[in-house]
């Protein structure tokens, strides 16, 4: 019986994982001729053909117009509405009851998880479900190609001048794979990554009767409160202990904690 209920346990745990694309950072690698685009700051979202989860492997609550005619294929992407929006766009779509407000969200595509062939002609086979379905909540991120690295800092300026995040660059003719790799390479002025909430800090000042910062940990076991980028709503309704939260960051410090850590 014990061997069965771990058995079963393993089997659920799988079931919540999901193994998505993950990009490294770049660092003058040699990128001439692969496709670049602007790393949207929205909620990502995996479609496995049935669900929409987010990356955790969590079921996002949308509402059914918003997911009924999406394919039978898989699709991973950013539900987005407009740059610096990040917040407005999660309380949406992480809210449990779906709100009114889902008529803002557009489902921002950047790849076409296991379809067959290069990244183009994964795309393809998206926009031409796309336009056969004329599903107008439904888009792929613009794709260029990058010639060398002086067009990419200019298409990075470009986005960071108008308030975009940063920028992704895809070795466009690799088929599809799982994971990290340095064929996938993201480009920005700071780095963000994800933390468990593990406790809390009582406010002070202005924010006396709030929660002041959030104690958390990364996967290493390191330790560190995150205070700054936080807005009221947050600090008066903070994130529950266990929940997983990003932050972006600056470098690290000399004993491996994150510089300038602020809640994303």
């Amino acid at each position: 019986m014990l061997k069965f209920f771990a058995v079963a346990l393993l089997f659920v745990l799988n079931l919540s994982a999901l193994t998505l694309q993950k990009a490294e950072i770049y660092s003058d690698q040699n990128i001439s001729g692969w496709m670049m685009s602007e790393k949207l700051d929205g909620v990502r979202a995996y479609w496995d053909g049935k669900k929409l989860l987010s990356r955790q492997g969590q079921a996002i609550n949308a509402p059914d117009w918003f997911t009924q005619k999406l394919p039978p294929f898989e699709l991973d992407g950013e539900l987005w509405t407009k740059r610096g929006d990040f917040e407005n766009i999660q309380s949406i779509v992480m809210d449990k009851t779906p709100k009114p407000e889902w008529s803002k969200i557009k489902y921002m595509i950047f790849e076409a998880p296991h379809a067959e062939g290069n990244f183009s002609k994964r795309l393809e086979q998206v926009q031409k479900y796309i336009q056969e379905q004329k599903l107008i909540h439904v888009a792929i991120i613009e794709q260029k190609i990058c010639k060398d690295k002086k067009e990419l800092d200019n298409y990075f300026q470009s986005v960071i001048t108008h308030g975009g995040e940063g920028v992704v660059i895809k070795d466009g003719s690799k088929a599809y794979f799982e994971g990290r790799s340095d064929s996938v390479l993201k480009v920005k002025l700071a780095e963000d990554m994800e933390a468990k909430v593990i406790g809390y800090k009582n406010g002070s000042g202005k924010f006396t009767g709030m929660m002041g910062s959030l104690q958390v940990e990364l996967e290493d076991g390191t330790q560190f409160f995150i205070g700054s980028g936080l807005s009221n709503a947050i600090r008066a309704n903070p994130p529950k202990i266990g929940e997983m939260v990003s932050f972006k960051y600056f470098g690290f410090t000399k004993n491996g904690k994150p510089k300038f850590a602020s809640y994303m």
